[in-house]
């Protein structure tokens, strides 16, 4: 690694340069604070080299822009916060139904409404899994540094690609603002997945929703050899709208399990001395630095704390959750909203009543102090 590609930039920043990694060409994107940095940037960086920058007039046209620019074979992403993120839930349950690759950053601010414009929060944790109406399953990835975002937000086009689905990552105005160093791996050093695309020449009959054994479905780049139908209703194989009952099963299974039942592939996280640990933290994004702070801190002084920090929110990790926090005396959710995650981290375990939330939702940071005082808290009761 030469001097060259160590770097000390933001979050957004780091984003960028990574979706440019993974194969970006077009984004599409509406400034909203505290994302307006991934969209300045993209707007100098793609046409530079040969990609695709459009301003579209809103946010729900910026997520239906990359939606047909994948559909004709790129690699796309857009870039959000809150309020822009709740116009785009439309779009996005399309994307799930059609089976559309795509990127969706959601850097999260205060709300609901306009709320807290640059200060952070965490409060779309559950917007980014039922924002969209129906029955429906959806990947959501996060990180707490820069060198994680960059690995993460790779791994979001990655897993885009490879599930044929929209990917959101879910940072944060903090991450997203943020200035640390991080080294950016030269091409070829971490593996990028490319689109699967249809073996079929032209003239074949091409089935665009018929997966393969493996259960990936190959693509055809719209408006090239194959003509086929994209719809957002319940469709057979073909693409063509249907109301026929067992297709409409065999479809809705299948959005939902090509996801739910790859969560073991799809799941990413960071443990820190959970092996003896009596009280575990469990955190995401970048609260997790702070629960980091504390645990170490705590083991200096001879207590059993350890901390398990979830990189990917959506699917949930169940099993991880349940298995790492096993032998908790008691479990510390420590997140920025009113308690979103933590009732995951509920229902996860064997012993809910032992799972306890450390939480700010006033546009602060969450400190190291503010999760240690929640800790007295618990100790005071016994626990």
């Amino acid at each position: 690694m030469t001097d060259t590609n160590i770097r000390f930039i933001q979050g957004n920043e780091v984003c960028v340069e990574a979706a440019l990694y993974a194969g970006l060409d077009f984004f599409a994107g509406y400034p909203i604070t505290p994302s307006s940095e991934i969209a300045e940037l993209m707007s100098a960086r793609l046409p530079a080299i040969g990609g695709k920058f459009i301003q579209m007039e809103d946010e729900i046209s910026s997520l239906c822009a990359i939606i047909g620019a994948s559909l004709t074979g790129h690699k796309v992403m857009t870039a959000t916060s809150g309020p822009g993120f709740s116009l785009m839930q439309e779009a996005l349950g399309f994307a799930v139904m059609a089976e559309i690759p795509c990127v969706i950053v959601d850097v999260q601010r205060g709300g609901p409404s306009t709320g807290l414009p640059t200060h952070g929060s965490q409060g779309d944790i559950y917007q980014a899994r039922w924002g969209t109406h129906g029955d429906h399953a959806i990947i959501a990835l996060t990180a707490s540094s820069h060198q994680d975002i960059f690995r993460m937000t790779i791994e979001g086009f990655n897993l885009a690609e490879t599930y044929r689905t929209p990917v959101i990552l879910l940072f944060d105005e903090m991450s997203g603002h943020m200035r640390e160093k991080v080294e950016l791996p030269k091409p070829g050093e971490v593996q990028v997945v490319q689109r699967l695309r249809t073996s079929l020449p032209e003239g074949v009959d091409y089935h665009p929703y018929l997966p393969r054994e493996d259960g990936r479905l190959p693509m055809s780049d719209f408006g090239g050899k194959h003509r086929y139908n994209v719809t957002g209703l319940y469709h057979d194989m073909w693409g063509f709208p249907t109301s026929d009952p067992k297709v409409i099963h065999g479809l809705i299974h299948h959005l939902v399990d090509k996801i739910e039942n790859s969560v073991h592939q799809i799941t990413h996280y960071k443990e820190y001395f959970l092996e003896d640990a009596t009280c575990v933290l469990v955190s995401y994004g970048s609260t997790s630095r702070s629960a980091l702070h504390i645990v170490k801190n705590r083991r200096n002084r001879g207590e059993k704390l350890g901390l398990l920090e979830l990189q990917t929110l959506w699917p949930f990790p169940v099993q991880l959750v349940r298995e790492k926090c096993a032998h908790a005396e008691s479990i510390v959710v420590v997140e920025m909203n009113m308690g979103q995650m933590v009732q995951e981290v509920k229902k996860a375990v064997d012993r809910p009543e032992r799972v306890f939330l450390a939480n700010r939702v006033d546009g602060e940071f969450i400190t190291p102090t503010d999760i240690k005082n929640m800790l007295r808290l618990i100790q005071g009761r016994g626990v």
